[in-house]
């Protein structure tokens, strides 16, 4: 009795933390952040920042001293068979060596340069992190919304199968009692036939939707956070499609990358036009010689201890026309970055004015869709009044149910659009932050 208590007491707990569970529906910012954490392309952006900013440290490290350690350690067996003594002639032994030595570069204008150069690739990586960032949050956006545009095209298709299935039960009423046409049974058959068709494609379109939403956030899809009704659509701030476009030009992370990339192939035309310079460097050294057995000192000192301090000058003289050759690959790689960058703030604008141009219509858009669904719904008041008074018949019901539930659809795609579009604009612009997320997040229904 006892065992039975328990476990009916932990059945009631299971359900009301599924109940809990269910409740807590998935928003924006939340599938997000499941994404930083799921996202192969994002844990691989985090892995190249890490590598990335190991350029710095490979930089500095060129200017600064190198110490090395050599040691060697043979057998030495020496035969002599000249005008010696008999017990001279032939010694063995052990012979031992170590040497510290000390590099430090006093003038190396080709490692200043390659350090430059070290230090751009690691603000690359900097800038390709941002860009996997914010382009993993619009990818999460895309898919989140992709999921709520199907949801709602299957709500829509359903309340108007339920819609056209009445409408057919009362055609098949009214024409079993003589009072209807078989004309209007039949087509409201034939649109009932249409919208199962049409309830397949919507079913086929969400599954595939929440398919690319999970595989994206790691999340599951059937308990997202819908559109909040009320929420009233602004123009973008600044509203001048040219201030967007010149922060596009500076901000965007594909500039930036681009920018970044010109940068390091101007870094490598100064390498290589530096690398016929001359080097100067520090090198200190210290060194010990040691022998076990019957050698002489000749052949192998005893105990020899040396150090040594001095300069060490390095001119390149002739290098085949290798170096030569180098500098005029490093100015083609240059021009064409620059043309890269050039191609990329192109795009930059383009980009930025056909989120600019959603967003901005996207305004007029969605009151223009609001005001569609109030005509709609009024028409079909209407429509279904005069059919109760015998002016109207079935078919026209029908066409004015269609063109309501067409008109509810078309509002939530234009408020869908006008959010994704904010989304891109902020990515186009190089600015898409947790404050715009918060924000679009803010258009939610989150309970």
């Amino acid at each position: 009795m006892k065992r039975t208590y328990k476990t009916a007491r932990w059945a009631v707990l299971t359900a009301l933390a599924l109940q809990t569970c269910a409740a807590q529906a998935l928003d924006l910012v939340g599938a997000y952040e499941q994404a930083l954490r799921h996202d192969p392309a994002k844990l691989a952006a985090d892995e190249a920042l890490v590598a990335g900013r190991e350029k710095v440290v490979q930089g500095d490290a060129l200017l600064k001293p190198r110490v090395s350690l050599q040691a060697g350690l043979g057998r030495l067996d020496d035969r002599n068979s000249g005008n010696v003594s008999p017990g001279l002639s032939h010694s063995t032994g052990t012979v031992r060596q170590a040497t510290v030595q000390l590099t430090q570069p006093l003038y190396d204008a080709t490692a200043r340069a390659e350090k430059q150069q070290l230090h751009q690739q690691a603000r690359l990586a900097e800038t390709q992190f941002d860009q996997a960032q914010q382009g993993l949050a619009q990818r999460v956006a895309e898919a989140y919304f992709g999921v709520l545009q199907a949801q709602e095209a299957l709500r829509v298709t359903l309340a108007e199968k339920a819609a056209i299935a009445m409408q057919r039960d009362r055609a098949r009423a009214r024409f079993d009692v003589g009072r209807g046409k078989v004309t209007d049974l039949q087509e409201a058959q034939a649109r009932y036939d249409q919208i199962l068709t049409k309830e397949i494609n919507a079913r086929s379109s969400l599954e595939l939707r929440r398919a690319q939403f999970e595989e994206t956030t790691g999340a599951q899809a059937q308990s997202l956070a819908a559109l909040a009704a009320g929420q009233a659509a602004t123009p973008p701030e600044p509203d001048s499609l040219l201030a967007w476009q010149l922060k596009g030009e500076d901000q965007s992370t594909l500039v930036r990358v681009k920018r970044s990339q010109l940068e390091i192939a101007g870094a490598e035309i100064d390498k290589h036009r530096l690398s016929g310079r001359p080097s100067l460097n520090l090198v200190a050294s210290y060194s010990g010689k040691g022998q076990s057995g019957d050698l002489s000192p000749m052949v192998a000192p005893s105990n020899n201890r040396t150090g040594s301090v001095g300069l060490q000058f390095n001119m390149p003289l002739y290098a085949g026309g290798g170096l030569d050759s180098k500098e005029r690959e490093s100015l083609a790689r240059r021009r064409e970055a620059e043309q890269a960058l050039a191609a990329a703030k192109r795009d930059v604008r383009l980009q930025v004015q056909d989120a600019y141009l959603s967003v901005r219509t996207g305004v007029s858009r969605i009151t223009a869709a609001e005001q569609s669904l109030v005509s709609a719904r009024t028409a079909l008041e209407a429509t279904t009044l005069g059919r109760d008074v015998g002016t109207r018949t079935e078919l026209d019901v029908l066409d004015a149910q269609q063109r309501a539930f067409a008109a509810e659809f078309d509002l939530v795609q234009a408020r869908l659009d006008y959010l994704l579009g904010r989304v891109r604009l902020s990515v186009a612009a190089g600015e898409l932050g947790e404050g715009e997320l918060r924000s679009v997040n803010g258009w939610l229904a989150i309970p």
